[in-house]
């Protein structure tokens, strides 16, 4: 069975609990996680920006990352100017991260940067220029103790949420060194915001998405004490021997296969004091003949006790998994009605666009959830899964698997064209397997993928209303191209590697091989696991050349864009073409509201540059903002915040 529903001790490393601080409660209009709450469903009940007057905002402040003046002073830096970030607001400041590390203090009116934690300054180690989501936040009441915990590097560093100076009690010097003790790690690597719950930071693991070899860190989960640094539990995705779930990792490769960790964003019950994580895909991505079996706990939904790092209940969302479908999306906590029985539940979207539903107590599925048969690979040594879960409730909210009738038909060229491309390669449903290129006559030339490794959902997620129990699914429909080659043996001890590095595939003309909408947003009754409504996130490509004359409705934009939620409004923008792996027509500078009720387009604006991370609103001096972070490839990261006049 899938789920497990028992306390396991074996698989994590634990020492005694300290007792629980309790954190303040979370004032009106604040946003103190990157979801908004622990709870994560990027919603805020303010109003004052609403329906009838959302025309009418306009740009209040911007700000402008901080670590353009580290790179103008030290212009040798290894610098990614895509700003991931999610601000947190609590009191009277914003606290953002940085790609390089660092941290600030923000004037929610005016956007002045109030105070900045300079982690080359500190001694920390020279910065790298990898992304990062945002900081995690903490605090004593009883105290007057204010913590932002910020990953810098292979840090984490607890800094006083008033001044910016680091905690010296924490760790050693206000740093904890997060790259000791996990073996075979070249470098530490996480760019998701440290999850706080009650008096524990948790954080995980970026392990490379690309290795050459097989033996890899495995992706360790943490939980760190908010006070001292002190590290209070770790838990092992890769069981090792004695451990529930080792007998799944056949053939010894527990031993050395890597990553299986969380590298996107966690939520949290604070009142039950479970943490609810996802995985992600082992070592590596598209071949697996390395690790037979299920690989337990990799592409799973884990619920673990925060202050004590125990397994509560699993979840395993997909088995020996080849098609990089992490679990990527932060896990979502609702509270819902299905036929009359309230529920806590858990509901965790994916790259698959599937939306699974759990009781977030007990692990059970609000809906059933089916092994179905699924296509088997032939590749040599690979040993899929015979079935894949597939939940019966709600549907899938975008296009799974690709046919010769889901190719674009705007035109008889158009779809001749598609037919001829399409020809060339293995198609299948959902779970079709990655296949070794074959260029001789007959043969094909690698596998199509639908949906791709980037989703339908990503790290961008879902947003919910609690009002309501609607659930809110940005999604993009692009399919990739992967085929299989073997290495080199003087360079990889791999059997097979994915060949090719560009794996979206053009269509016709350079349009989307498939049918739009390219980019969409989908509304979900949770109380009844059904679609309310679907629209597409913008007019996509129908200015192309192909599509002249055409009376077309808007196609939709594959861009990786995350929603906000308000008591009215969706808030979403198309996202930043300057974002990883971003498909082709994907991604823009426009930013837009729709009416929750209906998908309607109420507002739409042109930013500076596309949205790069996720959107959150708050209110300050009887004032609401709504921030989000904007970056392309031609324009400095900042946050851009909107008001009314």
């Amino acid at each position: 069975m899938p789920v497990v529903i028992l306390c396991v001790l074996s698989a994590i490393v634990f020492v005694e609990a300290q007792p629980v601080i309790a954190q303040q409660q979370q004032a009106p209009g604040e946003w103190r996680w990157y979801g908004g709450a622990s709870e994560g469903s990027k919603y805020s009940p303010l109003n004052q920006i609403h329906a009838e007057n959302v025309t009418d905002l306009r740009i209040a402040w911007r700000w402008r990352s901080i670590d353009y003046d580290l790179v103008d002073n030290n212009p040798d830096l290894r610098f990614n100017h895509t700003l991931l970030g999610t601000p947190l607001m609590v009191g009277n400041r914003l606290f953002m991260s940085t790609n390089l590390g660092q941290a600030a203090a923000i004037d929610p009116t005016t956007g002045e940067t109030l105070w900045s934690y300079r982690a080359l300054d500190d001694g920390a180690g020279r910065p790298r220029g990898g992304s990062t989501r945002g900081v995690g936040y903490w605090n004593d009441p009883g105290l007057d103790d204010e913590r932002i915990f910020l990953v810098s590097g292979e840090r984490l560093v607890a800094i006083d949420a008033k001044t910016g100076e680091p905690i010296r009690e924490f760790g050693e010097g206000g740093k904890v060194n997060l790259r000791d003790g996990i073996p075979r790690l070249e470098e530490y690597q996480w760019n998701a915001p440290p999850l706080v719950c009650r008096d524990t930071v948790i954080v995980g693991i970026y392990v490379n998405d690309v290795p050459t070899h097989k033996e890899q860190a495995p992706g360790y989960i943490r939980g760190f004490d908010a006070v001292t640094g002190r590290l209070k539990w770790q838990f092992n995705p890769i069981p090792q021997p004695g451990e529930l779930g080792n007998e799944t990792w056949e053939d010894g490769s527990w031993e050395y296969t890597g990553s299986a960790t969380v590298w996107s964003v966690m939520t949290a019950d604070e009142n039950l004091g479970y943490a609810y994580l996802p995985t992600g895909t082992p070592t590596h991505n598209w071949y697996g003949g390395h690790r037979p079996g299920n690989n337990l706990f990799a592409e799973s939904l884990l619920c673990l006790e925060c202050n004590t790092g125990r397994l509560m209940w699993h979840y395993q969302l997909i088995h020996h998994g080849i098609w990089d479908y992490d679990i990527a999306s932060p896990p979502i906590l609702a509270d819902i009605t299905v036929e009359g029985r309230p529920i806590q539940a858990v509901v965790q979207v994916s790259k698959q666009a599937f939306t699974y539903v759990f009781d977030r107590v007990t692990g059970e599925p609000v809906w059933p959830i089916e092994e179905r048969a699924v296509p088997q690979s032939d590749v040599p040594g690979e040993q899929t899964s015979p079935t894949q879960p597939f939940p019966t409730k709600p549907a899938a909210f975008d296009r799974q698997g690709i046919a010769v009738d889901d190719l674009i038909d705007f035109t008889p060229e158009l779809r001749a064209e598609a037919i001829d491309i399409f020809t060339q390669y293995r198609s299948g449903p959902i779970f079709t397997p990655p296949s070794i290129r074959d260029t001789s006559p007959g043969g094909t030339l690698g596998t199509l993928q639908l949906p791709s490794y980037v989703g339908g959902s990503n790290w961008n997620g879902a947003a919910y209303d609690p009002d309501t129990q609607m659930l809110y699914v940005p999604s993009i429909t692009a399919p990739i191209l992967v085929w299989l080659r073997q290495p080199d043996q003087a360079t990889s001890n791999f059997r097979y590697i994915r060949g090719n590095r560009n794996v979206y595939i053009d269509g016709p003309q350079g349009l989307p091989l498939v049918k739009p909408p390219w980019g969409r947003i989908t509304a979900i009754d949770l109380n009844t696991g059904e679609h309310a409504w679907m629209t597409p996130n913008g007019p996509g490509p129908r200015d192309h050349l192909a599509l002249q004359g055409l009376d077309l409705p808007w196609l939709g934009a594959p861009g990786r864009a995350a929603p906000l939620l308000t008591k009215t409004l969706l808030f979403l923008g198309d996202g930043s073409p300057s974002l990883v792996v971003i498909p082709p027509h994907g991604g823009g500078r426009m930013f837009r509201a729709y009416d929750k009720d209906t998908g309607r387009v109420l507002w739409q604006t042109e930013l500076p540059a596309g949205t790069s991370g996720a959107p959150m609103t708050y209110l300050h001096e009887g004032k609401q903002y709504i921030v989000v972070a904007v970056s392309d490839n031609d324009h400095e990261g900042e946050l851009i915040a909107l008001a009314l006049p």
